[in-house]
């Protein structure tokens, strides 16, 4: 079932280039969409597929960033499927949204290989708590699909030489790089830290189909400025405000 008008609210990203109709009380996309699209390193021409594209906010970003990608969005609830072609045709980007389980893909979409694929699966273990009362929200922070079948279907679909783009809890990194497999390669990691001398509770991770190149550990990104919160407002260091704002790249340098 579609979400009404009434259900949703009107949200800006990247400074107000994007305006994205999110659900009111399911799941909201924040900055972490933001972050992993902008370190996408991806090209005029390429095409990009990205799993559990929910309403559209990663691919999106990364469309404005980078006009002329061919973006395809794969999302398991109709509902946000619905909600991210109707961001797209509202922004002006074009996106082709397939509604499908990514375990079940239909024929035509696993005949098809891509530059890119991205994916922001879900942070919890689901059993390790217990479901939210919205099926949205559920589906976007624990879900019934695990974290090594995310990353293999986005293995199985890249292109030689394609690009996988992840963001991750910190402490699922030990589930992610057991997922992956012979297959990835040139993996490089960038650990996302709240503050200055504050522990990592986001990674990005990206790696390369048919890569050899050697594993990188790169420097945090620090997100805030100072070393504890102060005052409520924007208090982003420069560089990730650039992102936020502005629609900036985030090289990784993968």
């Amino acid at each position: 079932m579609a979400f009404s008008d009434t259900d949703l609210t009107q949200d800006q990203f990247l400074g107000g280039k994007l305006v994205v109709s999110q659900p009111r009380n399911g799941y909201r996309a924040g900055v972490d969409p933001v972050l992993l699209a902008a370190a996408v390193p991806a090209v005029a021409g390429q095409s990009l597929r990205d799993l559990g594209c929910g309403a559209g906010v990663a691919s999106l970003c990364l469309g404005r960033r980078v006009p002329g990608l061919r973006l395809t969005g794969v999302e398991m609830q109709s509902d946000y499927a619905d909600l991210a072609r109707r961001n797209a045709d509202a922004n002006g980007i074009a996106m082709t949204v397939v509604t499908a389980d990514l375990r079940n893909l239909p024929a035509d979409l696993k005949a098809q290989s891509f530059d890119h694929v991205i994916a922001n699966p879900p942070y919890f273990d689901r059993a390790r708590g217990t479901a939210s009362p919205d099926a949205g929200r559920d589906a976007a922070l624990a879900g019934e699909t695990r974290l090594s079948d995310w990353i293999s279907v986005a293995t199985q679909r890249l292109a030689p030489k394609g690009c996988l783009s992840l963001i991750q809890k910190a402490e699922r990194l030990h589930d992610v790089l057991n997922a992956l497999d012979h297959r990835l390669g040139s993996i490089v990691l960038l650990p996302l830290a709240p503050r200055s001398g504050r522990a990592a509770e986001l990674v990005i991770l990206q790696a390369r189909k048919g890569g050899r190149g050697a594993f990188r550990l790169l420097a945090p990104l620090i997100l805030h400025d100072g070393d504890r919160h102060e005052k409520d407002g924007d208090s982003y260091t420069a560089g990730v405000r650039d992102v936020l704002r502005n629609g900036a790249a985030l090289p990784v340098g993968i």
